[in-house]
């Protein structure tokens, strides 16, 4: 199953200037794939760095987040949550991402407990890896969120 990005934005809450991946591939149970579709005019470049833009590292792993919080929040009894950050594990940059880079990205889930899970994730770009890492991840349901404020 193919994910637009009007469809990804129907899952995640994340908006203009955070959403970052373009395209999810549903490709088998417990794994996914999504592209994130690198330009220039993407709003982190003016500082980082000026004359020779670079991804951030944590903007690609931030992808890589996004993509997994799509296969969970894609499943029916999580639909009604918000994901969060829990922690990151083995990361690795291998190599810099630059404008005119396609970010291919497979999320696998590792684990699953209730609400909180870890996932691994491995982005390339032209078949080379350029970061990879295990993402804990916490998903907190709406009601349970908004209670707290």
């Amino acid at each position: 199953m193919e994910l637009s990005v009007q469809e990804i934005q129907n899952i995640l809450p994340h908006r203009f200037p955070f959403l970052l991946v373009d395209r999810v591939y549903m490709t088998q149970e417990g794994t996914v794939t999504g592209i994130k579709n690198v330009t220039i005019n993407e709003w982190f470049f003016q500082g980082h760095y000026p004359g020779r833009p670079i991804m951030p590292g944590v903007l690609i792993l931030e992808s890589m987040a996004q993509v997994g919080a799509t296969m969970m929040m894609n499943m029916e009894k999580f639909r009604d949550c918000v994901p969060y950050f829990a922690s990151v594990d083995k990361v690795r940059f291998r190599k810099p991402v630059q404008p005119g880079d396609q970010l291919v990205m497979e999320v696998t889930l590792l684990k699953m407990k209730g609400g909180v899970g870890k996932l691994k994730g491995v982005a390339k770009v032209d078949g080379v890896v350029v970061a990879e890492g295990e993402i804990g991840f916490s998903l907190v349901r709406k009601e349970v969120e908004e209670g707290t404020n």
